[in-house]
């Protein structure tokens, strides 16, 4: 009996997807996002880069797999975007709402936000989640300095995140997200679109 030899790269066995995200964490933590490449992390998991390419596409979205969010931030972001710029405060903060208040969502959340916070010495959410995921997707609501304004949206949200989610500081973590919308809503749009000094 012969033993035929398959050519060409290996197959992914089922549990391959789930080494090759390992191996991404491990390199995210380890390195951040800019010291971290896809042929390293394939050699990491004992993969060819084509397969790491073919489960997760792109860098970024491996770096999106890897942080194990519950949802895709720029798919929530897209409609808010798509609307135009009049009014993307308040309907950001509307759909940031409408993700993290959903029971069966928040606890994948929380627990994503607290591990960047504990483990996060490579700086990922400053080097990678706010420029590689969040930021391209806001550049399109805004017109000038968005080296300026996105992070000063981002520093609202994050700041609501820890208020409202992980502190549950009172009365920010029983408002509803109508008052809260309307309360913060018209900041984030003037950071997104009003004079800045």
């Amino acid at each position: 009996m012969t033993t035929r030899t398959s050519r060409g790269r290996r197959p992914g066995a089922p549990d391959t997807r789930a080494e090759v995200l390992a191996a991404a964490r491990a390199s995210f933590a380890e390195k951040g996002f800019r010291g971290t490449t896809i042929r390293a992390v394939a050699a990491s998991a004992g993969v060819d880069p084509a397969l790491v390419h073919h489960y997760f596409g792109s860098k970024d979205d491996l770096f999106v797999a890897a942080l194990e969010i519950p949802v895709d931030p720029r798919e929530v972001l897209a409609p808010v975007v798509a609307a135009g710029p009049d009014g993307a405060g308040e309907r950001l903060l509307s759909a940031f709402l409408g993700v993290w208040d959903d029971p069966a969502i928040q606890p994948g959340l929380l627990a994503m936000v607290r591990s960047l916070i504990a483990d996060d010495s490579g700086g990922l959410v400053r080097d990678a989640f706010i420029p590689v995921v969040v930021g391209p997707v806001l550049a399109g609501l805004v017109a000038d300095r968005p080296d300026v304004r996105i992070p000063l949206v981002a520093s609202q949200v994050v700041g609501l995140i820890v208020a409202r989610y992980l502190l549950a500081l009172p009365p920010m973590a029983q408002m509803s997200a109508e008052d809260v919308v309307a309360r913060m809503g018209p900041v984030l749009q003037h950071y997104l679109t009003g004079d800045l000094p």
